[in-house]
């Protein structure tokens, strides 16, 4: 029984990195995309990419690319638990959501009536209008 146990440690060592920065963004936003399993750490590195950026221009515009699938519940509740996470900072913008379920971009919207800035869900394929949106060149009604 200890070796599936061995096993299973082994194979969640080696997952590919689930969170990543994305690059060539405008400079007055960041954005993150997502794979797999998400873990505690990659919340953390968000946070601390987030913090960087605040200090640079004293706002948030912030874009979650979900490259998986996000349906089931767990990668909800990380969604919640992350954003609310970063919450203490007051210096939300706009956030935006890219993902092909309809689930989270409505789940999205919740996030207008508690905290500060505006949230957006957006579909995959308008992931320019996203970062257009986010990054202020444009408003949305």
């Amino acid at each position: 029984m200890s070796h599936i146990f061995v096993k299973n440690e082994f194979n969640l060592q080696n997952l590919n990195v689930m969170i990543e920065k994305i690059k060539e963004l405008p400079e007055n936003m960041i954005g993150f995309k997502t794979a797999g399993h998400v873990v505690k750490g990659d919340v953390d590195f968000v946070k601390s990419e987030v913090r960087l950026l605040i200090d640079e221009t004293s706002k948030l515009n912030y874009l979650l690319f979900f490259d998986n699938s996000p349906t089931d519940f767990a990668l909800g509740a990380w969604l919640h638990e992350s954003l609310l996470s970063i919450k203490n900072i007051t210096k939300w913008t706009r956030a935006a959501i890219v993902t092909d379920c309809q689930r989270m971009i409505n789940f999205t919207k919740v996030f207008n009536t508690i905290m500060p800035g505006e949230f957006k869900g957006f579909k995959k394929e308008d992931y320019m209008l996203a970062i257009d949106w986010t990054s202020e060149k444009i408003d949305l009604d």
